[in-house]
């Protein structure tokens, strides 16, 4: 599909999922009375319901990556070229930046304010590691096995992966960094981003290695094929 169309649906459907994190956890502190699992609840709710719609809508033109880690897996997978998996990448980061800038327009607040929710150290490393890498055997094992499915796992995975993670499941660089320009109930302050980053990013080697051994490759395919043809009468 043409290329512009493309970079024009991971930067939309990107920034609106920011604009629904951030959005939702303004509107979920300002309803909650001061209770944070409700605050949670909602802002879990939020985000899982809209990328059921964003993956559903906006897939079938761009893949629905909406995010840099994802994107990196398939280019590694030789599913997107070079070129245009850095222009992903380039248009997630704006469109995640935009999001938040839209999510504050949206309540009045500043458009941006460097985060100062503190989120480091070892257990949410591996929380964001788990994470991610969740996220995308999600993706790669439901891509082979429910292509259709996708919107609804991708959606349960993250709704689910906000309660089981301590971190609560940012799985995704452009929406990490752009989270560090908040101080909402969705933040993180910018020192804490390179430490999210490096976890995703090895959460999604980890995440390639094992659906490399989950799923068979083509090679693989057609020896089973070769084998029971040959064992049949």
């Amino acid at each position: 599909m043409n290329l512009r169309r493309r970079l024009l649906a991971e930067f939309l459907g990107t920034a609106l999922l920011l604009a629904t994190v951030v959005g939702s956890g303004v509107m979920g502190v300002a309803l909650s009375a001061g209770n944070d699992g409700i605050a949670l609840l909602a802002n879990a709710a939020a985000t899982a319901g809209v990328l059921y719609v964003l993956i559903g809508i906006l897939g079938p033109i761009s893949g629905a990556h909406f995010n840099p880690a994802v994107t990196l897996a398939m280019r590694l997978r030789r599913e997107i070229g070079s070129r245009d998996a850095g222009l992903y990448i380039v248009l997630q980061v704006i469109g995640a930046i935009a999001g938040v800038m839209l999510a504050h327009a949206m309540f009045d607040l500043p458009l941006i304010q460097p985060g100062n929710h503190t989120r480091t150290g070892m257990a949410q490393w591996i929380s964001e590691g788990i994470a991610t890498c969740g996220l995308l055997l999600t993706i790669l094992l439901g891509v082979r096995h429910r292509p259709t499915a996708i919107p609804a796992l991708v959606a349960s995975y993250i709704f689910a992966a906000y309660w089981f993670t301590a971190s609560t499941s940012f799985a995704n660089p452009a929406v990490t960094l752009a989270r560090s320009l908040t101080q909402s109930f969705a933040g993180i302050r910018p020192a804490d981003v390179l430490g999210f980053t490096i976890a995703q990013l090895v959460g999604t080697g980890v995440a390639l290695a094992l659906a490399g051994m989950l799923v068979p490759q083509r090679a693989e395919i057609v020896e089973d094929v070769g084998g029971e043809a040959a064992s049949k009468p």
